[in-house]
C-alpha cells in the first residue's frame, strides 16, 4: 500500500463509511468537562453532520478505521475483490484526528467502524485501543460508537463497551438465505450471539449500578443495527418482522435501514437498480409505529400490499393500516384512551399528550385539533370532535384517493 498523507486517508476512508446509517448519538449519559477536568461532552449538538449528494445525514467525523477486508461480501464497495483505492489509520492517527476535530469545534464524538483485516481480534482490538486511548489517556468524554465485531473474542466485546456509549452489529441482511447467498462469511447465528451477549453485559451492569453506584457503565446508549433493504429478495413483511424480533429479543435502541446502493464493478448477484429511498422511509415509518405507537409487526404487516408484501409508496404505513381497519374509526378524541387516538393517522404522541392534557379542562372541537397537527385533512375521517362528525366520509369508497398525496410533475431534467 502506497504511502498516503493523512488528510488523503481521511477522504477515503470518511467517504467509505458514508453507508453506515447508524450514526445516531442519542440516548447516552450526561458527560461534561466543566470544572476543568477531561475533553469533550455528549450535551449540546451532539455530533456535527454533513450532508452525501444522495441526501444521507453524515457525521463529520465517522470513518473507518480501513477499508482493507478479508471478506467478500457481494453488496459491500469494500469487499476484498472490489477494486477501490484502500487506506488504512493506525489507532493513534485516529485519536490524533478525534481530538483535533474536536478543539476546532468540528465534531462532539466519534464513529468508528473498519473492515476486517488479519483477523476479527486483531481488528477489534485496534477499535478498543481508540476508544481506551481517548477515555483513559486524554480523559475524553465525548460520544463515541464503535461498530464491533461478532467474531471477535467476547472479552473484547466488553471491553469495547467499557470505553464506548454505543456499540453496534450489523445484521446486514434481513433472511438468513440472503445472508447465506450476499455474505456468505458471515454467520447469522454468531451474529446474534455476540448481540445477545451485549445484551446480557448491558442488563448486569444495570443491575450492578442498582446495588453499587461506582460500578461501570456499560454501553449507556445500548445497542443498535442495521439492515440494508433491497439488495436481496426479502420484502418489507420480513424486514419488520426481523426488526421486530431484535427489538423483543435483544432490546436494541435503534434498527437503521439502508436502501442498496449500486456500487461500482458490482456482483453478478446484486440487482442492477437501487430500490426507491422512500420505501427506506417507510420502513423507519413502521419501526416509529413499532417502538411509539403501540402496534406490533403483524399489525404492519396488514398494511403491506398482499401481492408484493411491501408497504405502499403512496401513504404512509399509519394511513395504510387506518384504512384497512375502517371498523376501528372513527376515534372520539374526548373520550378515547390514548391507545386509540394514537392509531389516528396524523397524531403524532405530542399531540396526543397534548389532547389527554387539553381535554381536561374542556370538549375539544375540530379546531382545537387543527391548531395540534399540520395534517387537519387527513385526521377528519378518522375523529369525532364537540362540533364534528364524519358521517359518510368515513366509508366512502375513493377515501385513499382523497387522502393521497397528489401526484407530481416530473422534472425532465431532476437526476432520478
Amino acid at each position: 500500500m502506497a504511502q498516503l498523507s493523512t488528510r488523503q486517508k481521511l477522504e477515503i476512508l470518511a467517504d467509505a463509511a458514508k453507508y453506515d446509517a447508524s450514526c445516531a448519538s442519542s440516548g447516552t449519559a450526561k458527560r461534561d468537562s466543566r470544572g476543568g477536568k477531561g475533553i469533550g461532552s455528549t450535551e449540546g449538538m451532539g455530533i456535527c453532520h454533513a450532508y452525501a449528494p444522495d441526501g444521507r445525514c453524515i457525521s463529520l467525523l465517522k470513518i473507518l478505521l480501513t477499508n482493507s477486508c478479508i471478506f467478500d461480501c457481494h453488496y459491500c464497495i469494500n469487499r476484498r475483490s472490489s477494486d477501490v483505492r484502500r487506506a488504512r489509520f493506525t489507532a493513534q492517527e485516529v485519536v490524533d484526528l478525534t481530538l483535533s476535530f474536536y478543539r476546532r469545534n468540528y465534531i462532539e464524538g466519534l464513529f468508528l467502524s473498519s473492515g476486517i483485516i488479519r483477523s476479527s481480534d486483531y481488528t477489534m482490538e485496534q477499535l478498543v485501543e481508540v476508544a481506551r486511548s481517548l477515555r483513559e489517556d486524554h480523559d475524553f468524554r465525548g460520544y463515541i460508537h464503535l461498530k464491533t465485531i461478532p467474531d471477535a473474542d467476547p472479552d473484547l466485546l466488553r471491553r469495547a463497551g467499557l470505553h464506548a456509549d454505543r456499540l453496534s452489529i450489523n445484521v446486514e441482511l434481513p433472511t438468513e438465505s440472503g445472508l447465506k447467498r450476499l455474505a456468505p462469511e458471515k454467520d447469522g447465528t454468531r451474529i446474534e450471539g455476540a448481540m445477545g451477549q451485549l445484551r446480557s453485559e448491558i442488563d448486569d451492569t444495570k443491575d450492578a449500578r442498582r446495588k453499587y453506584r461506582h460500578a461501570p457503565k456499560f454501553a449507556p446508549a445500548g445497542q443498535s443495527t442495521q439492515m440494508i433493504v433491497g439488495a436481496d429478495a426479502a420484502d418489507d413483511r420480513a424486514i419488520i418482522a426481523r426488526a421486530s424480533t431484535l427489538y423483543d429479543r435483544h432490546k436494541l435502541r435503534r434498527v437503521y435501514y439502508s436502501a442498496f446502493s449500486p456500487i461500482p464493478s458490482p456482483s453478478a448477484v446484486l440487482p442492477l437498480k437501487r430500490p426507491p429511498l422512500l420505501r427506506e422511509h417507510r420502513l423507519y415509518q413502521s419501526d416509529w409505529m413499532i417502538r411509539f405507537y403501540g402496534y406490533d409487526a403483524r399489525e404492519i404487516a396488514a398494511a403491506t400490499d398482499p401481492a408484493s408484501g411491501c408497504l405502499p409508496l403512496d401513504i404512509d404505513p399509519k394511513l395504510a393500516w387506518a384504512l384497512n381497519h375502517r371498523a376501528a374509526f372513527p376515534v372520539d378524541v374526548n373520550r378515547a384512551p390514548r391507545e386509540a387516538l394514537l392509531r389516528v393517522p396524523g397524531l403524532g404522541v405530542k399531540a396526543v399528550d397534548r389532547i389527554l392534557m387539553s381535554r381536561r379542562h374542556r370538549r375539544l372541537r375540530l379546531d382545537d385539533i387543527a391548531r395540534l397537527t399540520t395534517s387537519i385533512k387527513k385526521l377528519r375521517p378518522f375523529l369525532i370532535a364537540a362540533d364534528w362528525r364524519p358521517l359518510a366520509l368515513a366509508d366512502r369508497a375513493d377515501l385513499r384517493a382523497r387522502l393521497a398525496p397528489p401526484a407530481q410533475q416530473l422534472d425532465l431534467f431532476t437526476q432520478l
